[in-house]
């Protein structure tokens, strides 16, 4: 796909804006969010744009799965964070404000103050069973 002018990640990629580069291959970029959420949050993208999962290529998808995993890896060792979380958002409904694939990797301490988005509750069973049964064929 062709990136749009004014995709920062794809000027991330190409070196014309600044960014803390953490980790790079061949097909993926890792580097610091300008707004972070706790110490060491890290966006991994892939260097072909794609406007969100659904437009990513397979082979992009597993390279950016790979960097998220080195990368995750080197945040536990190098900060010890008590634990990690992952949010990768496609659309405006859910959060998506870059649209350039791009997945956050979010160190998580005990004491920060970050709070889950929604309150999780029991959902209705017979719902459930519904909407797998839409899911299914699609898959």
């Amino acid at each position: 796909m062709t990136a749009p002018p004014d995709c920062i990640f794809c000027a991330i990629v190409a070196g014309s804006a600044p960014s803390e580069t953490v980790f790079e291959d061949e097909r993926t970029l890792a580097f610091l969010d300008v707004n972070p959420a706790t110490d060491g949050h890290t966006l991994v993208v892939p260097k072909a744009h794609a406007a969100d999962l659904f437009e990513l290529e397979d082979p992009d998808a597993a390279a950016v799965w790979r960097t998220v995993r080195h990368v995750a890896a080197g945040i536990r060792d190098a900060l010890e964070p008590d634990g990690l979380n992952l949010l990768q958002g496609n659309g405006r409904a859910a959060f998506q404000s870059v649209f350039h694939l791009h997945v956050h990797l979010v160190p998580r301490w005990a004491d920060d103050g970050i709070r889950l988005p929604w309150v999780p509750r029991p959902g209705d069973r017979a719902r459930i069973a519904q909407v797998a049964g839409m899911l299914r064929p699609a898959l």
